[in-house]
């Protein structure tokens, strides 16, 4: 791997990796999907017959107030806000009303009431992916489309809908510290291809084309192990490193999830650029990148009978023109 003569990670990597691993190009110059073109409808199928236990997880954590972003004091994004147009004392004041002056419903809604609400959030405030259209270096996001493709109004080129259609295959999951025999990995520690491919030889899975990986850290469960979200967003975590963009590229997955809320490690590994791997992966492998999954429960169920593989359902909301999306990710075994 490139880097700066004293072995410091800077810039300079940064733009050998992505001109190394770049998707510019490979699937036509107007593809907006990205490492999504590793996923076949044979790939879908075969994937469908993985589940044998009717197993099914959820891997998003709850959309509420009390979410990960209540530790968060840049106000960029916070946790979910959810109001009622019309609740049951609405109903019960409406009713009460035609009661005191004896009056009734002329239509049919005078046996029917309802209830109705909405949800006031950033889109990438929980569980969610980011869309290619969330990252750009020097003036380009993935395939080499410019800022001025991403408006007030929306991304024109590489939204978070164009994946609304695909997003269902074999899912791995790579239970780091569970295979080095650890609760958690430590705030900070960087994974690389060699901790990647250790882990699929103690789990006995492999990795492969069109697969979507998910990567537990144990980050989530430190930081709730105190009943509190803490610095969990914000503050260090492990993550994945520079040194893991190899092991990415030439497996030729469809998109990877972890159970932090950056993806990879931090503090960064350059001084010089924020994000560097959102950089190479996103904006020039063309990689969906998903953060906060839940994966405990998940973890639990494959190291009870040692099957790291199953159905993973997880495609984003169609919301036009967003650069992210929250979702409700499924595992099937």
């Amino acid at each position: 791997m490139a880097q700066a003569a004293d072995g410091v990670k800077d810039i300079e990597t940064v733009r050998a990796l992505a001109t190394q691993y770049s998707n510019w190009g490979r699937w036509g110059p107007d593809d907006e999907l990205g490492t999504l073109n590793h996923l076949t409808p044979a790939d879908v199928a075969r994937a469908c017959a993985l589940p044998v236990k009717g197993e099914v997880h959820s891997l998003a954590i709850p959309y509420d107030s009390r979410g990960p972003q209540i530790g968060r004091s840049d106000g960029r994004r916070f946790n979910p806000v959810h109001l009622m147009i019309s609740d049951g004392g609405d109903i019960h004041d409406d009713d009460a009303y035609l009661r005191d002056n004896r009056m009734t419903k002329d239509g049919s809604d005078r046996y029917l009431r309802a209830t109705d609400d909405l949800i006031i959030m950033p889109l990438q405030s929980g569980t969610q992916w980011d869309a290619l259209a969330h990252i750009f270096f020097e003036g380009r996001m993935y395939n080499g489309f410019p800022t001025t493709d991403v408006t007030s109004k929306g991304a024109r080129r590489n939204d978070v809908r164009r994946a609304s259609g695909t997003m269902v295959g074999r899912g791995v999951l790579l239970d780091l510290p569970r295979a080095q025999g650890r609760e958690w990995l430590e705030p900070g520690e960087p994974i690389g291809t060699a901790e990647l491919t250790a882990c699929e030889q103690a789990q006995g899975v492999v990795v492969g084309r069109g697969d979507i990986v998910l990567v537990r850290t144990g980050h989530l469960a430190h930081s709730k192990d105190g009943r509190s979200w803490g610095s969990y967003v914000g503050g260090s975590c492990p993550g994945l490193g520079l040194e893991s963009v190899p092991w990415i590229a030439e497996r030729e997955i469809a998109a990877m999830a972890t159970d932090t809320w950056p993806f990879e490690v931090l503090p960064n590994e350059t001084a010089d650029v924020l994000q560097p791997l959102h950089i190479v992966l996103i904006s020039f492998l063309g990689l969906w990148i998903g953060e906060m999954f839940d994966l405990e429960a998940l973890a639990q169920s494959c190291a009870h009978d040692g099957a790291y593989e199953f159905l993973f359902v997880g495609p984003p909301l169609p919301f036009t023109g967003a650069v992210g999306s929250p979702l409700n990710p499924i595992a099937i075994r």
